[in-house]
């Protein structure tokens, strides 16, 4: 027998942090993919679909504790798996 997990739904906002409160690691579990004004990106952070943003790296910057420094781009955001 085929036994297939279903996959949980795409929250509305998600991040990849796992010290952020909208970090949920059994999203993580299956590969997702962020489609940003109709193109894929593969370096995003963070979304909110509903409010239209994305965080992304801004360079090789650093933060105090060692985080990348994000930057917020506005746009159409989708997120879907792969």
């Amino acid at each position: 027998m085929n036994d297939i997990k279903s996959k949980p739904d795409l929250p509305d906002r998600l991040s990849g942090n796992a010290r952020s409160p909208h970090h949920v690691a059994e999203i993580f579990e299956h590969e997702i993919g962020i489609l940003f004004n109709g193109k894929e990106r593969f370096d995003v952070e963070e979304y909110c679909i509903s409010e239209g943003w994305i965080m992304v790296p801004a360079g090789k910057a650093l933060d105090r504790r060692g985080q990348p420094l994000l930057m917020k781009r506005k746009g159409t955001v989708e997120a879907f798996y792969r």
